[in-house]
C-alpha cells in the first residue's frame, strides 16, 4: 500500500509505504527526508506523534492513512 498526502508544509507531497509481507515500512515527510521503520506499528506511532491532520491539504486523508495502515498491517500478518 502506498499513499500520497498533499502537505500544507511543503510543495512536495508526503508518501507512506506499508508492505508487511515484504517488510517495508517507510515514509517521506514534509522536509523530503525518508524514514524507515522496523514495523508498521513503529511507523503508525511516529505518524501519530509527528503529524496532525491540519498539516495536510485534505485533513481527512490523515485519518484515512491511519485506517489504511492499520488494515494493511492486519491483512499482512494473517
Amino acid at each position: 500500500m502506498e499513499m500520497k498526502l498533499e502537505s500544507n508544509e511543503s510543495k512536495v507531497p508526503c508518501y507512506v509505504t506499508v508492505e508487511p509481507k515484504d517488510g517495508i515500512f517507510k515514509l517521506q515527510t514534509f522536509d523530503t527526508s525518508d524514514r524507515t521503520f522496523r514495523s508498521g506499528h513503529e511507523l503508525l506511532a511516529w505518524v501519530k506523534k509527528n503529524w496532525e491532520p491540519i498539516q495536510f491539504q485534505n485533513p481527512s486523508e490523515y485519518q484515512q492513512l491511519l485506517y489504511a495502515v492499520a488494515q494493511e498491517l492486519q491483512n499482512g500478518y494473517k
